[in-house]
């Protein structure tokens, strides 16, 4: 014991003061605690395999109501099918990044999830600006029709909803910090699953439809999710 200890064990000695003794438990927080289970833990590569299954059926779904684009077959297969890639990469990249924490670590890749976001919203959008094949069949907007090509930016964030919504649901709780960031990757991945959607179905090939429109998708979703998401995901 040190100097000081011997002075409180002296003192309480001389004022014989009784041991204190904590008050007992009330019935109602012994009920309370009784009832306590333990939460199962996160599984992320399961949520992460689940999420994109569902994801993937929903677009699909989607694409099978609206229908494939008419000039599909008029375009270079090695441009449909390499810019296909580039969508799903964009979708699984920030949602992996979102679900998945590193080896031992509970927290996600907040710096991954942001960064992707960014990068996939500015990647899609000079794509989509310079590089846009057109065929026959195809349809140019331009300048003067831009604004009529606002449903593609209503049916991407629409698209991208789904991934968003699945993605909060597994999420919920588990963010102490950085939230925003993963909100974002979660955005930017449902809204590239939209883009995939627009780029097998739109047949508008205009560089500012498919840069700004196409491209902006992965943008103005990462910021709604980003905006909306924290409210459900934070621990509280």
């Amino acid at each position: 014991m040190t100097g000081r200890d011997d002075v409180r064990g002296d003192l309480a000695s001389d004022l014989d003061l009784p041991a204190f003794v904590p008050p007992p438990m009330s019935a109602a927080l012994e009920a309370e605690l009784g009832s306590l289970t333990a939460m199962p833990a996160r599984r992320p590569m399961v949520q992460l395999a689940k999420l994109v299954g569902v994801s993937l059926v929903y677009g699909a779904g989607l694409l099978a109501i609206l229908s494939v684009r008419d000039d599909a077959g008029e375009l270079p297969m090695g441009w449909m099918f390499a810019t296909g890639l580039a969508w799903l990469f964009g979708f699984a990249l920030p949602i992996y990044a979102a679900l998945v924490p590193p080896q031992g670590s509970m927290m996600p890749r907040w710096k991954l999830a942001g960064g992707a976001a960014i990068a996939m919203a500015i990647a899609f959008i000079v794509l989509g600006l310079v590089i846009h094949p057109s065929g026959p069949s195809s349809v140019q907007y331009g300048a003067e029709r831009f604004v009529h090509g606002h449903w593609c930016l209503e049916l991407g964030i629409a698209t991208a909803i789904v991934p968003v919504v699945v993605g909060a649901i597994f999420l919920r709780g588990a963010l102490p910090v950085a939230s925003r960031w993963v909100a974002a990757g979660l955005g930017a991945g449902g809204g590239s699953l939209g883009g995939l959607v627009l780029h097998l179905h739109c047949h508008i090939t205009d560089a500012l439809h498919v840069g700004i429109i196409h491209g902006g998708v992965v943008g103005v979703s990462a910021l709604l999710a980003a905006a909306i998401v924290p409210r459900t995901t934070d621990v509280r």
